[in-house]
């Protein structure tokens, strides 16, 4: 029977053949835009987990005190003590305009957390790995560069230069676009131009060797902790766009139903189970769903392999993590996708189980019995968003008891029952809103049953306004989110690199260099710039209790030096300050320091506390003169000044800012400093390159934000003229009786515009509230949680009218079918319409 049952419900969509297209392409896109956005993020997590496997985080680091480069002398003098560290040689190659790492191990000596790379560095055998002509250990994916497939690889030496690579050998868990040797091997082949490094396990050394600077993991984010609000962000695009995908579905769901009243009516008449009619439903949605699933898988692999070179370079700029160019899915990618896609369909679904398990025989005889407890369904959303706003209220509170920095997925879910509970609620103003203007219109008879006639398409249109409500108030509020993001990462940028060139050179390089440019005419001013780490003693403020007897350290600081000259100082930006800008600089000389906003907001600190830090004088309490902001950096951070880092802190000179006076001859003065000082074109910086290039990375980390919002709002505007297709023949009906009582054709072919036009512009309204909470939820929550620092909210009156232009447009588009329809209808099918 249920076979028989499942088949006379399907025959409907022969006739039907619109709604199985609606149906279908609002599984189909949903599913395709989640899974594409969980391919990109399965596929840069499985690169993370390659990187974190060839070496671990979690490891020490040793550097030189006097800011010379590591030599071997180093490393055999430490290993000679009995220290245990282990040497990284390290160098590029720029094979068919691509970066390719190079990276020399010793795979005895390695920390024990690198097990793996203990076992697996032979990629074959150990002897191979160690004995000249050693290995080439590379990745599957690594190959394209070399243009060799995997039978080609195996043993191979490809040629670089005047000199050839090790035999290659193939090992899967290693990164893209990195080679792994010998160290002995990357010593022969790259000499001097490859760069030293000496790791230990974490904890192995609990004080550096003299003349050395130890660098705790603590200090080493993982590629997964920097991206993790990265992927985060497209998680929560892509299910905005499975769930406005599934109000097409919903519409698509609950229009079939009201069409086939008669079939189920008659089914139930000749003694068909009510339990038999549901499960056969059930059936149908199971169908529909797994249909939906793999059009959505296919086209969902097809979109993230063109999303994902973008996004691979974004996280390559942003966090020097490679990323492979090619996807790389796990099984449970595969089953996550269909379930997603299956349990959206349910959730879509579930009403029209529910109420057609509920129906009465009787009942089913009415075939707008639904469309007349419409009223009672506003009340109950209404209801419903009013819980779903206490949810709100709630997760507000909850994200407010939680520690500075913290509760990115609760930030997350805030936003999402804003938006679930603003969705809800609607319908029920939209109700209200024309019922009012029905009134206004009563000396209008075509207006008021225009606007009447609205108001009774609501029941059908409510689910497509929800979704075009919803896709609109995002778009403004990650519009205007980063569109504030451009405009204050350009001004940052312009205060902080205000110096025409730089130049950068190791340490004792550098104070040559800034001895040297004293004495030049052409030198308006020098801005030397330095770094260090120090270790956190204790913090002394109005949010902790004073914990000065407590000498544990609270974690290691990073420490930039800067020069507090006027041409900088009126430039640098700072946020917070105890009385004034002039008086925190004037601090700052005097010893105090300056602390980022992700310190300030992580340790929860204020200007006019004070921190508790280790120097060469041993601990010492110093004031929190201001707080100033620090865009993109992952790492707390204390700013002092250069001689403070270099004399009381033990740091070293990072780079040095040069201005020139107007009348010298840029040029010749850097063709001087590379004469002089023996330094490469590539040490001297240009502002100006280095704004384009920040500026460019900017633009691509975004461009995934916006493809994704523009797919968003194309779902929207399916939603809705899915809808209107669905219930054109019905509208036709109602629309052959205005043309009997006189109102001219083309006037008929206006009206939907006008009316859909006037109903999306209206929802657009009520979108800019609700995008405009969304961006403060954004810049000064969301952002806070996951990187540590605030944005400041700005609106743009032109994104705003932009916005409800393009609902308007939606509209307009979704309704010109149906109108062209309506136009191209003969006055005696418009008779046979309304005779009907």
């Amino acid at each position: 029977m249920i076979l028989r049952v499942l088949m006379t419900l399907l025959a409907h969509y022969r006739r039907h053949p619109g709604q199985l297209a609606m149906l279908l392409v609002g599984l189909w896109v949903a599913s395709a835009l989640w899974s594409s956005v969980q391919a990109i993020n399965a596929t840069a997590k499985e690169s993370y987990a390659r990187s974190n496997a060839l070496l671990s985080v979690e490891t020490d680091q040793l550097t030189r005190r006097d800011g010379n480069a590591l030599s071997i002398d180093d490393y055999l003098s430490l290993r000679h003590a009995g220290l245990p560290v282990s040497p990284l040689l390290e160098s590029s190659l720029t094979i068919r305009n691509t970066q390719v790492t190079v990276l020399g191990i010793d795979p005895l000596t390695l920390p024990s957390s690198n097990e793996s790379n203990r076992a697996n560095g032979n990629g074959g055998s150990l002897t191979q790995f160690l004995s000249p002509p050693w290995q080439t250990q590379l990745a599957p994916d690594t190959l394209e560069v070399f243009k060799l497939n995997s039978q080609q690889a195996t043993g191979a030496t490809p040629a670089i230069g005047n000199q050839r690579l090790p035999p290659l050998a193939l090992r899967n868990d290693l990164p893209p676009n990195t080679l792994v040797m010998d160290i002995a091997a990357v010593s022969a082949l790259f000499g001097d131009q490859s760069t030293l490094s000496l790791v230990t396990a974490a904890g192995a050394l609990t004080q550096p060797p003299e003349g050395y600077r130890l660098t705790r993991a603590a200090n080493l984010a993982s590629p997964e902790q920097l991206t993790d609000s990265f992927h985060l962000n497209l998680t929560a695009l892509a299910l905005l766009s499975l769930v406005v995908g599934m109000f097409i579905v919903q519409a698509a769901l609950g229009l079939a139903m009201e069409q086939r009243m008669a079939t189920l009516r008659t089914l139930r008449a000749i003694g068909v189970p009510g339990k038999t009619i549901t499960l056969a439903i059930l059936i149908e949605l199971l169908i529909f769903g797994l249909v939906g699933a793999v059009l959505g898988l296919i086209s969902g692999l097809w979109l993230a392999g063109k999303l994902l070179p973008d996004v691979a370079s974004t996280l390559t700029s942003l966090y020097q993590t490679d990323v492979q160019h090619s996807l790389a899915l796990p099984w449970h990618y595969w089953l996550g996708s269909v379930a997603v896609t299956l349990g959206g369909l349910l959730l879509a679904g579930s009403g029209v189980l529910w109420r057609a398990s509920k129906l009465q025989v009787l009942a089913l005889g009415q075939s707008y019995a639904w469309r007349y407890s419409y009223q009672r369904q506003l009340v109950r959303m209404l209801q419903a968003g009013g819980l779903a706003g206490v949810l709100t209220l709630g997760l507000a509170a909850w994200l407010k008891m939680l520690p500075a920095g913290e509760g990115l997925v609760v930030s997350f879910s805030l936003v999402a029952a804003l938006l679930f509970s603003c969705a809800l609620c609607l319908p029920p103003a939209l109700n209200t809103l024309l019922r009012l203007l029905q009134r206004r219109l009563q000396r209008y008879p075509l207006g008021q049953w225009a606007t009447a006639d609205m108001q009774q398409q609501l029941p059908r249109l409510s689910l497509a306004m929800m979704a075009l409500f919803i896709a609109l108030a995002t778009n403004l509020g990650v519009s205007s989110m980063v569109g504030g993001f451009r405009l204050t990462f350009l001004e940052w940028l312009d205060q902080r690199l205000v110096a025409p060139l730089y130049i950068n050179a190791t340490p004792a390089t550098l104070i040559t260099l800034n001895e040297w440019l004293i004495s030049q005419p052409e030198v308006l001013e020098t801005l030397p710039t330095a770094r260090g780490n120090t270790e956190l003693l204790a913090i002394n403020s109005s949010s902790h209790e004073n914990i000065s007897t407590q000498m544990a350290s609270l974690g290691s600081l990073a420490l930039f030096g800067i020069s507090t000259v006027p041409t900088l100082t009126s430039q640098w930006p700072l946020l917070k300050t105890l009385n004034g800008a002039p008086q925190a600089w004037e601090a700052l000389n005097n010893q105090s320091v300056f602390i980022n906003e992700q310190m300030a907001v992580a340790r929860k600190l204020q200007p006019g506390d004070s921190v508790l830090l280790e120097t060469l004088q041993g601990a010492e309490w110093l004031t929190v003169a201001a707080i100033y902001p620090d865009y993109g950096n992952p790492q707390q951070q204390l700013l002092v000044t250069v001689d403070t880092l270099t004399q009381r802190f033990e740091g070293e000179l990072a780079s040095t800012g040069i201005a020139l006076h107007d009348e010298a001859d840029a040029d010749t003065f850097r063709q001087a400093l590379i004469t002089t000082f023996d330094l490469s074109p590539d040490a001297l910086i240009n502002q100006h390159e280095v704004k384009k290039v920040a500026t460019q990375i900017f633009e691509r980390t975004f461009s995934i934000t916006r493809a994704l919002n523009g797919l968003t709002l194309a779902v929207a505007a399916l939603a809705l003229l899915a809808t209107l297709l669905a219930q054109a023949q019905h509208r036709q009906r109602q629309l052959a009786t205005l043309w009997a009582l006189g109102v001219p054709r083309a006037t008929l072919a206006l009206l939907p515009l006008v009316q859909l036009g006037g109903l999306a512009l209206l929802t657009g309204l009520l979108a800019v509230p609700l995008g405009i909470s969304i961006t403060w939820l954004l810049v000064a929550v969301i952002n806070v949680a996951a990187f540590g620092w605030r944005l400041p909210l700005q609106l743009f009156p032109l994104d705003i009218l932009v916005m409800l232009f393009t609902a308007f447009s939606v509209a307009l588009v979704a309704a010109a079918l149906p109108a062209l329809q309506l136009w191209r209808t003969s006055p005696r099918a418009l008779l046979n319409e309304g005779a009907q």
